[in-house]
């Protein structure tokens, strides 16, 4: 990700070095699956529209990031009623179910991709697992899936009596 803020000259080398002993470990990291050349394609795109600005996602100020509610707002604007449509929090919701149930993901992937806590039998004190692979593959197979919505969803015949030729008959 740095290299990315030193190709647009945000910043001029990779802070890691000076930060190591700024920062207190996490107690719960969360290690986001999406590979170095993915990430710098993203921003390289998203760099078109935010230009020189110092965040990927400003908020209004452009001095400060975007704020939480940001995408609540942004729905509200788009038409949709965020305390009975959708909200923000609920796509996470919606791709959970949709992993699990439509593209057969293990649960236990995709919660540690949310970055939720997993329990198991052996509590995380012996289980480290990050399923880092796995999640891999589940992103790719996540964006293959928004990818062929995006192009116009499979229609599945349904056999029998339709909604239209119920309305015909009432």
């Amino acid at each position: 990700m740095f290299r990315y803020g030193v190709a647009t000259g945000r910043i001029l080398s990779d802070p890691c070095r000076y930060l190591r002993s700024a920062l207190r470990p996490l107690k719960h990291a969360h290690f986001p699956s999406i590979t170095e050349p993915v990430a710098v394609a993203i921003l390289s795109d998203l760099h078109a529209l935010t230009g020189q600005r110092h965040y990927v996602f400003p908020g209004r100020d452009p001095k400060k990031p975007m704020s939480d509610a940001a995408v609540n707002a942004a729905l509200r604007r788009m038409g949709y009623d965020t305390r009975t449509e959708i909200t923000g929090h609920g796509f996470r919701a919606m791709a959970r179910t949709i992993l699990h149930q439509e593209l057969g993901i293990a649960p236990e992937v995709i919660e540690h991709q949310l970055a939720h806590r997993v329990p198991d039998v052996l509590g995380t004190a012996y289980n480290r697992t990050k399923f880092v692979q796995e999640r891999r593959r589940m992103m790719q197979q996540w964006a293959d899936y928004l990818d062929k919505l995006k192009a116009g969803a499979t229609v599945i015949p349904l056999h029998g009596q339709t909604a239209s030729s119920e309305s015909r008959r009432g």
